[in-house]
């Protein structure tokens, strides 16, 4: 069975620190363009819960309430129901929060830039963030965010934004901040939009406590699935 299905959402997006954790055979992982289109039958939809061990929801720059999104989170459900390895960063995180019946509405400010976001005591015993520090720089681009899920493990926060991450269960993990964000990335995205090149500059040098902390989490989650490296 291949590993890992990656759903994209916005022209150019890549999937940055995690791309040495999907693995470099040919079927190790797929990239899926789930853009603005139409949605998709339920058996298309249900191929990619059975066809692969994990998935990832990368970010997007639509709502998480978007119509063209309503396939793809009825597979974040049927995921949920079984208990498959998720990922979600960023619209990922909301997509995953709205499915287990969370609010997901707008922050109280835009979150855009480098910003700390700050571990909870109950990330100190969480599979991906123990063994960290208690306060990180992580990119931030986001203008919705999420209530916490019922039953769900707060794992951090930030001054701006309140649920910065999460867990539920022992198989789904959201994070609203980019961590994801290479600095290739950052400056793909500096260059398509005035707003995040205005707050960035030129943003040219890698933060190394942001590659570190993609590190420690994507290398823990990774090794959460059978198919794993």
């Amino acid at each position: 069975m291949p590993g890992v299905a990656v759903f994209l959402h916005d022209h150019g997006d890549q999937a940055g620190y995690l791309e040495p954790y999907l693995g470099s055979e040919p079927d190790d992982h797929v990239m899926l363009e789930w853009r603005r289109q139409e949605s998709r039958p339920r058996a298309e939809i249900m191929r990619y819960l059975n066809d692969y061990e994990a998935l990832i929801f990368l970010g997007g720059s639509m709502s998480a309430h978007h119509p063209h999104l309503a396939s793809e989170l009825l597979l974040v459900e049927e995921a949920l129901k079984a208990r498959k390895p998720l990922l979600g960063i960023c619209l990922g995180a909301q997509m995953l929060a709205k499915a287990l019946g969370a609010k997901v509405h707008r922050n109280r400010s835009k979150e855009i830039g480098w910003s700390t976001v700050c571990l909870t005591p109950e990330a100190g015993s969480d599979p991906l963030f123990e063994g960290l520090a208690p306060k990180h720089t992580v990119f931030q681009w986001h203008n919705d965010s999420f209530d916490l899920p019922d039953r769900a493990v707060h794992l951090a926060s930030s001054e701006a934004c309140p649920y910065q991450a999460f867990r539920w269960s022992d198989h789904a993990w959201g994070l609203q901040f980019h961590l994801e964000a290479t600095p290739a990335i950052i400056r793909s995205w500096a260059d398509s939009d005035a707003l995040l090149r205005s707050v960035l500059g030129e943003p040219n040098e890698p933060n190394l406590d942001n590659a570190e902390l993609a590190q420690h989490v994507f290398g823990r989650w990774t090794r959460r699935f059978p198919g794993s490296l």
